[in-house]
């Protein structure tokens, strides 16, 4: 029986068997799809990111290890973690570090909205092309704000919509209509690459999201759009407790 990706409590499933079902195409089929500009839009993630040197990163949802990756070509000191629940999307994350001899590199299979790790374990966490097919947005950067150290940022690069109506319409032709056809023939499977784009239907914009950010107890909150905004990168930083004066006690 299928999984009916309307229910909230199946969407996860569906979710994860569908990237189960795409992920030996997933590298190439998004090169395709962006023309080889998604390559770009996670280097300017990780700018924002600006990592400390030798600090502990999380990518959540990260798939076959692209920004895992990213990360590590632009600093070879940091240390990164990846989570993702899809084994065969870790699986070719694994391979591919193996054959980059990447070390500080590590895959672990599990949720983002129950992350396996402790409090305060990162100096700071990414996300790319995934927050549309979460079922708990907010839940899901509650539990980023819980493992990263005071201080640290948080990226999310995704799909967003345009806030000019005719460039909106534009991109709606293509991704809505184009990148069916295109996915379905390069990844594979055409109702998957369907599903991805419709995920974008629902999801808040620009604007709002960023708004959950700070409802999240993100500071410096902020929205920064690409390709005149069917692309975002959001960002948030987790506030620094101060230690009061008089007691040593903290105070937010």
């Amino acid at each position: 029986m299928r999984s009916d990706p309307t229910r909230p409590d199946a969407r996860s499933v569906y979710v994860r068997d569908m990237f189960a079902q795409i992920a030996p195409r997933y590298d190439a089929t998004n090169r395709v799809l962006t023309a080889g500009l998604d390559e770009g839009w996670r280097r300017r993630a990780i700018a924002l990111l600006a990592p400390p040197r030798g600090g502990s990163i999380l990518d959540l949802c990260c798939g076959t290890g692209d920004v895992v990756f990213h990360l590590k070509r632009a600093d070879s000191s940091l240390r990164v973690t990846g989570v993702d629940f899809c084994s065969p999307m870790l699986q070719g994350a694994r391979e591919r570090a193996q054959h980059a001899r990447y070390g500080d590199v590590a895959f672990v299979e599990g949720d983002v909205t129950a992350l396996p790790f402790d409090d305060e374990s990162f100096d700071g966490a990414t996300m790319a092309f995934s927050m549309r097919n979460v079922v708990d947005i907010d839940g899901v950067l509650r539990e980023v704000l819980r493992v990263l150290r005071p201080g640290a940022r948080f990226v999310n690069l995704d799909v967003s919509k345009p806030r000019n109506a005719l460039w909106r319409r534009l991109f709606g032709l293509y991704f809505y209509g184009v990148v069916p056809l295109v996915g379905g023939f390069v990844g594979g499977s055409r109702q998957a690459y369907a599903y991805l784009p419709s995920s974008l239907t629902h999801h808040p914009d620009g604007v709002q999201l960023r708004d959950r950010f700070a409802r999240a107890g993100f500071e410096k909150a902020a929205c920064v759009p690409l390709v005149g905004g069917a692309i975002a990168v959001h960002t948030g930083t987790k506030p620094v407790r101060e230690v009061a004066a008089a007691g040593g006690t903290e105070a937010s």
